[in-house]
């Protein structure tokens, strides 16, 4: 689960840097991988209640939640 670790962290980062929110094909996009592995890493966050997401229409917007350390 390496490359999952990995992900994790760098989608932590790029989404404190970003307020608005992403999508998983924007995320997948910035991070260079494919949208399953960034959606693992995204499931893994909202399991550890890091992240919140809200949909707009029919996209998923993931933000990071207030107080978490990256």
């Amino acid at each position: 689960m390496g490359k999952v670790d990995d992900l994790i962290k760098e989608i932590k980062k790029i989404l404190k840097r970003d307020a608005k929110g992403l999508t998983i094909q924007e995320l997948s996009e910035i991070t260079k991988t494919s949208r399953i592995t960034t959606s693992m890493a995204l499931m893994n966050l909202i399991g550890q209640n890091l992240i919140e997401v809200r949909e707009v229409g029919n996209c998923k917007l993931h933000y990071l939640k207030k107080g978490v350390r990256v």
